[in-house]
């Protein structure tokens, strides 16, 4: 009796928009449980960010990556709103200097004297199919206080000066599994997470 092959069928590819290794990591890792070819967004596309909001700037990304890459897309915009400065830095998170390092000067500079160091990170999340089509949206918070001064090595961008005083500890002092549970990034990821896996299965 002559046995037949049956290949596998491979799994859905999804790319992550965006340029920055750290948040594509990031999401390698909570997207691992769900059996997808994650990829990042291929080298040189860029995306204008002219959306008000991170959610406007999350759409933007995730349609754009789609139509130029022909796949399923995830794009997230986030970033820091500092009360004491009005939301900033915002949308223009990234765009605050040019550097890590440099950004984190700025803001702690901008702080100096400040009674209300009180910020939250924000997540917005959105799914695109292969014809750039929006399918998914979410928006994730995390509630925070800025440091006086960076603590721990660990993460990337403001991470360092952003603690939850409900750990003691800054997001560059946690270990990838906490800062998954209790980042904005991964709290608006577990709101995206059983929707995605219902749209891709």
């Amino acid at each position: 009796m002559r046995s037949e092959f049956h290949p596998s069928p491979q799994p859905p590819v999804l790319v992550i928009a965006s340029g920055n290794p750290g948040k594509v990591r990031e999401f390698a890792a909570l997207l691992a449980e769900l059996g997808l070819d994650v990829r990042p967004q291929p080298e040189g596309l860029e995306v204008e960010e002219t959306g008000h909001t991170f959610a406007e700037n999350a759409r933007l990304k995730a349609e754009a990556v789609a139509r130029a890459t022909g796949t399923w897309t995830l794009a997230d915009d986030s970033g820091l709103a500092v009360d004491a400065l009005g939301g900033a830095p915002g949308v223009f998170s990234a765009r605050y200097a040019d550097s890590d390092t440099a950004r984190i000067e700025r803001l702690l500079t901008e702080l100096e004297g400040a009674p209300d160091r009180c910020a939250h990170f924000s997540a917005a999340l959105a799914v695109a199919d292969p014809q750039g089509r929006i399918r998914l949206e979410v928006e994730g918070h995390c509630p925070g206080v800025i440091l006086d001064a960076p603590r721990g090595d660990g993460g990337f961008g403001y991470d360092p000066v952003f603690y939850l005083p409900e750990v003691g500890l800054s997001f560059a002092e946690m270990d990838k599994a906490t800062k998954a549970r209790l980042g904005h990034r991964g709290r608006a990821f577990a709101l995206l997470e059983p929707r995605l896996r219902d749209l891709l299965g």
